[in-house]
């Protein structure tokens, strides 16, 4: 399609004379645009992307896939009703928890704060791998009777607690005495600490084996729901569905994690397709860039143009030359933004904790995003798709200023000169 010709006059207009490095800084201008727009597109949706499978790997390796409630306060029979559950095709796990709202307090001094009690068998807080695998201080071999939890690094460095620590742990019920209510409470020992890199875990969940929760809950014999992890969160409604049917007419209602943190992973997916939008607009205005160089390119060669015309050369010839020469703005600067954000993506928390350390501010606070690090995944696919979308809209962009050049009568461009 494009000749010797058509490239050999298209690399030398590429090349600014003196004179005319105007055009050229403006085409210089357009290429860094489209790198940038590109480069910015590639590692924003590589973050975004890196969100969402932190905080879903977080929040169903703490909560599970399933969560199997009773129609009414609490539910009974759980270990029958859990060996039921684990028969059920492509479910994993079916965990018994006890699980309320409380009032935290170190024992010794120290705020009252807010948290998250989770009872739980010291056998499956062991298979509770995002907790088990990420023990800081301490030890689970002592998470057992009636006297111990374990509590998030966040937690312990707020409320400055270590392994043999008491903390105190307010029930939300209270106790009825003739002097009136006042708040029922019990301290523990600090056996274990954790650190999972989920700031609302990490500060607010409790760990306590399940039969000190049933005594501070007020629970003999019940539990408030099952946990039940699958082979596959994304089949999480179908095994829902089968979990209903293998229990039969017991009341329960089995809930998937899509329905508790729907409108979290939604305003998640929205907020990914917005930046999408915004950030494409970069690559349209950079576009925009090309048409304006490639038509001062057309005004600045009129006289080359006629000349060419002259000796021979076609309008078809003509439309290839700037086409080629927008062409190469588009690919040049799309390639450089590519290589520019896949390589910032792969060492995305380099290059935070080093403008971290030369400005000597946090820029990931966890409290605020609720991870720990800056997550970012690569998916090649959405890389193809943004390196697609700028090459066709650099090539969209160069096909009127080259249509402008090829309509150029000879006759009336030299009568001019």
């Amino acid at each position: 399609m494009f000749g010797p010709f058509e490239r050999a006059v298209a690399g030398r207009y590429l090349r600014a004379r003196k004179g005319e490095r105007f055009v050229s800084i403006i085409a210089i201008f357009s290429l860094v645009g489209i790198a940038l727009g590109v480069a910015t597109l590639i590692i924003v949706m590589s973050v975004m992307n890196g969100f969402r499978q932190e905080l879903l790997s977080k929040i169903l390796g703490l909560n599970g896939d399933l969560g199997v409630y009773s129609t009414s306060q609490s539910l009974t029979g759980f270990d029958d009703l859990a060996k039921r559950i684990r028969t059920v095709p492509g479910v994993v796990t079916a965990t018994p928890i006890v699980e309320r709202q409380v009032g935290l307090k170190p024992e010794q001094g120290g705020s009252y704060t807010g948290g998250l009690v989770r009872g739980l068998r010291q056998a499956d807080l062991r298979k509770l791998n995002v907790v088990a695998d990420n023990i800081r201080a301490g030890s689970l071999d002592q998470f057992q009777g009636d006297d111990a939890v374990a509590i998030g690094v966040g937690l312990a460095q707020k409320a400055g607690l270590r392994i043999g620590s008491r903390l105190q742990v307010y029930a939300p019920e209270s106790q009825a005495t003739p002097f009136g209510s006042i708040p029922r409470f019990r301290a523990y020992t600090v056996v274990a600490i954790f650190q999972v890199g989920f700031n609302e875990a990490d500060t607010g969940f409790v760990f306590m084996p399940m039969e000190a929760a049933q005594i501070l809950f007020r629970m003999p014999d019940q539990v408030s729901q099952i946990e039940v992890t699958t082979t596959d969160p994304d089949q999480a409604v179908g095994i829902g569905r089968a979990i209903r049917q293998a229990l039969g007419d017991t009341p329960v209602r089995v809930v998937d994690w899509t329905q508790n943190n729907n409108a979290f992973f939604a305003a998640v997916e929205v907020e990914r397709n917005v930046m999408f939008l915004i950030l494409t607009l970069i690559i349209v205005v950079a576009a925009f860039n090309i048409v304006s160089s490639l038509i001062m390119m057309v005004k600045d060669k009129t006289r080359d143009i006629a000349v060419l015309r002259t000796l021979g050369a076609g309008s078809g010839a003509i439309l290839r030359i700037f086409l080629m020469c927008g062409a190469f703005v588009g690919i040049a600067g799309t390639l450089a933004g590519t290589l520019l954000g896949v390589v910032f993506c792969l060492n995305i928390e380099r290059i935070r904790h080093v403008i971290e350390n030369l400005s000597g501010t946090n820029l990931f606070n966890p409290e605020v995003y609720f991870l720990s690090r800056l997550p970012a995944v690569l998916q090649w696919q959405e890389v193809a798709q943004v390196v697609a979308m700028a090459i066709a809209l650099s090539l969209l962009a160069t096909i009127y200023p080259s249509w402008r050049a090829a309509k150029t009568d000879p006759v009336e461009a030299l009568r001019n000169e």
